[in-house]
């Protein structure tokens, strides 16, 4: 928590409910911190407050790389056959509401419609999955996916050329089955893995060769787009790519941050999640703060434009774009974080110290300053 900045760490439970979650706030610097609530059968609590911890922070990059005015955090709880669900979500309401708005909860990996239904009952700073709300999550993670594999292509080759492509997708849920659907309809060719059945057959209706699960790394691709859960590349899987780029929604693909060193000496791109996969965040946000649901082709444009600047400069540089993008993010956050403590230091009286802004509008930097 030190090395990485993070503000708060709670640790919830609730007898009666069977809930016990970690919920990790790490920047609110920018505006209130935006996360989803993840439910997981998770080992134990280590690897559950890890992920939790790593996944706070990929979002508080993701709202300074597209330019929203908030900052990460991440509620993680653990599933098990005790679980009260309807009552765990409405416990974690009760939490979020005695946060007076510093948090605004989401959709998550096990939290869909009826779990976020149950958590508004308790709290309104949370996405509404009804009318109310500010509409297809899933279709905005998956138009800013599309945009950085546009990217991705263009940066490798000069242009889409979709009916030339093969793309292999990782997980066919809300998203992985959106980005199929458009990828087949621009004439390329869709291969595509699920651990569910039901799902496999709704993607082969649409066109998705199924693979056997477990082989989809290996298949010869222009993209390789996983949409499932984290830590998906390390040692042993990077050995085993065969496509030209890595480019999905899947938040916290890597298993650690040189990892990306590892993908680029193996001269695959790997387009960084936390600068792709913020659709989501982006029209959520913007809902929240604003409230505009942004339209999915300006989420799109965002993120194509962002995406292209990150490619652009990290070749010029001869750096991984992670490591670029990372650095970009963690330098925003900085400024933002050092304006809010003059702002404080300010109302107590210390003087008015000359601080920086950070805006919405934001260009994209490359100065390198230490993390």
């Amino acid at each position: 928590m030190v090395r990485d900045g993070f503000e708060e760490l709670v640790a919830l439970h609730d007898r009666s409910s069977g809930l016990r979650a970690f919920l990790a706030i790490h920047d609110t610097s920018r505006g209130p911190a935006f996360g989803g609530l993840r439910r997981f059968a998770y080992r134990d609590e280590k690897s559950a407050l890890m992920d939790c911890l790593r996944l706070a922070k990929a979002m508080s990059m993701k709202c300074a790389l597209a330019g929203v005015n908030g900052g990460g955090a991440k509620l993680v709880l653990f599933d098990h056959p005790g679980l009260d669900r309807a009552a765990a979500y409405r416990s974690i309401g009760r939490s979020i509401e005695r946060l007076a708005g510093r948090y605004y909860a989401g959709p998550d990996v096990g939290t869909g419609t009826a779990e976020l239904s149950n958590v508004a009952f308790e709290t309104k700073y949370v996405t509404h999955p009804g009318p109310a709300g500010p509409g297809d999550l899933p279709g905005a993670t998956a138009a800013g996916v599309f945009a950085g594999m546009r990217a991705a292509l263009v940066h490798l080759d000069g242009e889409e050329a979709w009916e030339d492509r093969t793309v292999v997708i990782q997980g066919l849920g809300s998203v992985g089955q959106r980005l199929a659907v458009r990828l087949i309809g621009l004439g390329a060719r869709v291969s595509g893995v699920d651990l569910d059945e039901a799902t496999c057959d709704r993607a082969r209706g649409l066109g998705v060769e199924i693979l056997e699960s477990g082989s989809e790394l290996d298949k010869a691709a222009d993209i390789f787009c996983p949409c499932a859960m984290g830590g998906l590349l390390h040692d042993l899987t990077i050995q085993r790519i065969a496509a030209r780029a890595v480019c999905g929604a899947a938040n916290n693909p890597l298993a650690r941050s040189h990892h990306a060193e590892r993908l680029h000496a193996r001269g695959i791109l790997y387009v960084p999640d936390f600068v792709i996969n913020s659709g989501a965040v982006i029209r959520g946000a913007g809902f929240h703060l604003d409230g505009r649901a942004t339209p999915l082709d300006e989420i799109e444009a965002r993120i194509g434009e962002v995406t292209t600047d990150v490619l652009r400069k990290a070749a010029e540089e001869a750096i991984p774009p992670f490591v670029l993008a990372k650095r970009v993010a963690e330098q925003r956050i900085r400024v933002a974080r050092n304006a809010a403590d003059s702002e404080r230091q300010s109302a107590l009286g210390a003087g008015d110290a000359p601080r920086e802004r950070a805006t919405a509008g934001d260009e994209l930097t490359t100065e390198s300053t230490s993390s």
